[in-house]
This record gives C-alpha cells, structure tokens and sequence, in this order.
C-alpha cells in the first residue's frame, strides 16, 4: 500500500527542494540588490571600476549586438514578406519589422548575448574569487565584496543595456529595411509608411524600460551565483551553467510579463 505512494512523495521532495532553492537565492539576490543600493547612494562604489566594468559590457559587446540585430531584422523582414498574401498591402511589412525589433527581439536578443558574453564571465570570475579564496582575502583588508565587485558590475549593467538596445533596435530596422528592398521590391518610403502607420510613441520607451530591467537582472543574478559558489572548479562550472540558465529563465518570464503590465 505504500509502494504507489512513493512517486508522489518523491514529486513532492522534488517541490519542496526547488522551492527552497529558490527562496534562499531569491533572498540572496534582494539581499544583495538592497547592499548594492545603500553603498552606491553613499558613494562607497569605485566610479573607475563602474567605468572599468561598463566598457567590458558595453563597448566590447557592440559588434557581437549589431550582428545579432542585423540578423534578427533580416530574418524577420524575409519571414513576414513569405507570409504576405496579395490581399495585404506591402507596405504593412514595415510596421511588423519595426515593432518585432523594437518590442521584441531588440531587447531579448541582446539579453541573450549579454547573458553568454557577460553573465557567464562574471559568475565564472567571482566563482573563482571564491574558491581561491580571493574574496576572503578581502575582507581580511576590511573591503566589502558587494562595494567592489558587485555592485559596479549591477550600476554598469543598468547603465549600458539601454544603450545596446536602442542600437539594436536601430541596427535592426534599417537590416530590416534593406532585406525588404531586395526580398520582396518594398522600397524605403513605402516601408518606413507601413511603420509610422502603426507606430505608438510609447513602443521605444517600452524598448528602452525592458531593456533596463534585464539589465539589472543580469548581472544581479551572475554576481549572486559567482558570491554563493562552492566545491572547486567543478562548482565553478556547475554555478556558471546553473546561472545562465536561471538567467535565460528569468529573461523570458520578465519578457512574458512586460505585455499584460505595460502594453495594455
């Protein structure tokens, strides 16, 4: 009579466990946001480092951005002019390139390259701080990781996100744009018509709101994961895997969220 029980009780250890995963390092990570705050609004954050760790994000990330949105506007461009039919206008073509970019894949496309170029390096190069003992090193000197290492990587990830997203965004429709031209004959004034028709001043400062959000998430939970690393390399690689997955997760449910909050 107990032996049908056991699946049961196994799928219930199995909840029980990821919840528990989950709320300590949800703790931790607002734990973490909340030192990061109070030490940047009393200006105990290097601003060299918070310039040090925005060029390693930002400018070093621009040609791996600007391919990834050319191929996304391309793409999205040659799909929506196989799909068209003769009772659609073309012309409609450039309002689905532009919002597609904009909205979407703008954003969530450069969250993914900052995740695999960036949120990955971070949680490796804390992870093993951590396990070199380098982190105890510093508070032996009396220095606060958070103020150091934590902190100018979250300031420097809501700094320069925006900044590659409204370039993806810009890199993005005018690929769009050519690839129409040669795709399906929809030349420039027609596209750029089809995209002022259906165009809402509030589509870039969406782009740009969620392109902050992810930005924050980002580097939040890379530095959460690197700080919280344990067991030698072998926790290091398995903190880096289990970051960047956590953080793709993460992007895709925030993504989800963004419409039915601010879309409406």
């Amino acid at each position: 009579m107990i032996r049908p029980l056991r699946p049961f009780r196994a799928i219930l250890r199995f909840i029980g466990r990821g919840s528990l995963i989950f709320a300590n390092n949800a703790g931790g990570m607002g734990l973490l946001v909340a030192q990061s705050v109070k030490a940047t609004v009393l200006g105990q954050v290097p601003f060299r480092e918070i310039m040090h760790q925005a060029v390693i994000m930002g400018i070093a990330s621009v040609p791996l951005v600007m391919v990834t949105a050319v191929l996304s506007g391309v793409v999205t461009s040659q799909q929506g002019g196989y799909q068209f039919t003769s009772s659609i206008p073309l012309y409609v073509l450039g309002s689905i390139v532009v919002n597609s970019v904009v909205l979407e894949l703008g954003p969530v496309m450069t969250a993914f390259v900052i995740i695999g170029r960036v949120g990955a390096r971070i949680t490796a190069e804390l992870g093993t701080m951590v396990v070199s003992e380098q982190i105890d090193a510093l508070y032996s000197l009396g220095r606060d990781p958070v103020r150091v290492l934590a902190a100018p990587r979250i300031i420097a990830g809501i700094m320069v996100m925006p900044v590659l997203v409204a370039l993806a965004d810009f890199v993005g429709m005018f690929a769009g744009m050519f690839a129409a031209r040669f795709t399906v004959g929809l030349g420039p004034e027609a596209f750029w018509y089809g995209a002022r028709l259906f165009w809402h001043s509030w589509d870039l400062f969406y782009s740009i709101l969620k392109a902050g959000a992810f930005g924050l998430m980002i580097p939040v939970i890379s530095t959460h994961m690197g700080l919280t690393t344990h067991g030698g390399a072998e926790g290091v690689g398995r903190n880096t895997t289990t970051s960047v997955v956590f953080m793709i997760i993460t992007i895709l449910v925030v993504d989800a969220l963004f419409p039915p909050l601010f879309l409406q």
